[in-house]
């Protein structure tokens, strides 16, 4: 039988290459990065093809790879960091991470909260930091391409380890830039671990300007020990040509308090890949999050939610607003393990079409092996009410204005649900939703 010679596209011919080249710089366990590129080799960019990425084509969309982007001096971080500062008014102690590389001189590494330690991943990586066995916690994620494709590069980030019973005051803010005159790859990864009886809000923001197709990759690991809470809220900003990569993994214990938000606006091509697993009774987990696009930006969200412990639920709701010829994407799927009885699950996506260009997919799932379980799932897209704008209207305002408020109110329900009464942190977040609208009208 003649041999079945797979086709390399040019972008994996260059990711090859450049994993051959940079691999002895890159710190760590050579032998765990060369696993994780077997992985990557095996399966390749993914394509319309494999279930998991049918409406994302990765390949397709990334017709060349991006070189690693160098660490830059402090003048060149001062200025890839000039932009808005969306967690400005947060009074959250600062980690910036800029071109994928941590910051000191950016950064207030010596001033977080008391029962934080921080260490930079580069600097773990090459000490063996113990930390570091908490590293792929879920196992489904690894299988992921762009999961191991970070895996693989991953250059630097943070560790981040808070004690028992410790509740952190401030707000932890990761605020990621990529900046360069031609396109740059990163691979950063975030190790939050909080022990039993901690709490912790974590902030993220990433940005990079208009004009150029910078190519970044980020993970954020949680690992949220017993009778713990923790929230993480994050802003994507990255520039309309931009091709972005993120994965967040949360594994939670026992009794938790788990929340999560993601707002996208203005990507040029970004997929946002969530893993949460319950490992203990009792515990409560939300992941929600709000996308704006126009012109031809495309934005997907996918989603594994993975009941094992028993008595635990999960709330997942996610808006999408779309204009021009956009394209959305939300998939979501809740496991329910036979150990896991008196699991309550509900997931739901909703779209408002502001153009009949646009393409909304949708595809929630629920495999259930257990048989004392409240579960649920569903998926809405359709234009904005005609009898609530005719109302609008006819008081005065301009069917731009008309159409902002019912969008503003349409995209705050996530916001709503995951940050409650925190007026500080509901501006942020409804200050970009504005800022979109505004330039839309």
């Amino acid at each position: 039988m003649a041999d079945i010679k797979i086709m390399k596209t040019p972008a994996e011919t260059t990711i090859a290459e450049l994993f051959s080249a940079s691999k002895a710089a890159l710190p760590g366990d050579a032998s765990a990065r060369e696993a994780a590129f077997a992985r990557f080799t095996k399966a390749g960019l993914p394509h319309r093809r494999v279930e998991e990425w049918k409406y994302t084509d990765l390949r397709a969309a990334m017709r060349e790879a991006a070189p690693l982007a160098p660490q830059l001096s402090d003048r060149a971080v001062e200025k890839a960091l000039s932009g808005n500062d969306f967690f400005a008014e947060a009074n959250a102690a600062k980690i910036a991470i800029v071109n994928g590389h941590v910051s000191e001189g950016a950064s207030e590494l010596g001033a977080l909260p008391d029962g934080v330690n921080v260490v930079t991943l580069s600097q773990a990586l090459a000490e063996n930091h113990p930390l570091l066995a908490s590293l792929g916690a879920i196992k489904g994620a690894k299988s992921n391409v762009a999961y191991a494709l970070n895996a693989a590069f991953m250059t630097d980030g943070v560790v981040l380890h808070v004690s028992p019973g410790v509740e952190v005051s401030r707000p932890i803010h990761l605020r990621f830039a990529v900046d360069g005159e031609s396109a740059l790859a990163t691979a950063t990864r975030v190790l939050l671990v909080v022990e039993e009886g901690a709490s912790v809000t974590l902030l993220e923001s990433h940005e990079s300007a208009d004009g150029v197709g910078h190519q970044p990759n980020n993970v954020v690991e949680i690992i949220a020990g017993d009778k713990s809470r923790v929230r993480h809220l994050r802003i994507d900003r990255h520039g309309r040509e931009a091709l972005a990569l993120s994965t967040l993994t949360a594994h939670l214990g026992a009794h938790v308090a788990f929340d999560s938000l993601n707002l996208v606006a203005r990507p040029g091509f970004t997929r946002h890949q969530v893993y949460m697993t319950f490992a203990g009774e009792h515990t409560v987990g939300g992941v929600r999050g709000a996308t704006m696009l126009n012109g031809s930006q495309h934005a997907d969200t996918t989603l594994f939610v993975d009941h094992i412990a028993p008595h635990c639920e999960s709330r997942e709701l996610y808006k999408t607003v779309l204009d021009g010829e956009a394209v959305g994407v939300f998939q979501g799927k809740i496991a329910v393990a036979q150990t896991a009885q008196k699991t309550d699950g509900k997931m739901m996506s909703s779209a408002v079409m502001l153009s009949e260009g646009g393409t909304m997919n949708n595809k929630p799932e629920l495999e259930i092996f257990a048989d004392d379980v409240l579960c649920a799932h569903g998926a809405t897209c359709g234009a904005l009410d005609d009898d609530l704008l005719f109302y609008l209207m006819a008081r005065g305002l301009p069917r731009k204005e008309a159409e902002a408020l019912l969008v503003e109110s349409f995209l705050g329900e996530p916001i709503e649900e995951a940050l409650g009464d925190d007026e500080t942190l509901h501006g942020a977040f409804m200050a970009v939703i504005q800022d979109w609208l505004a330039a839309r009208s």
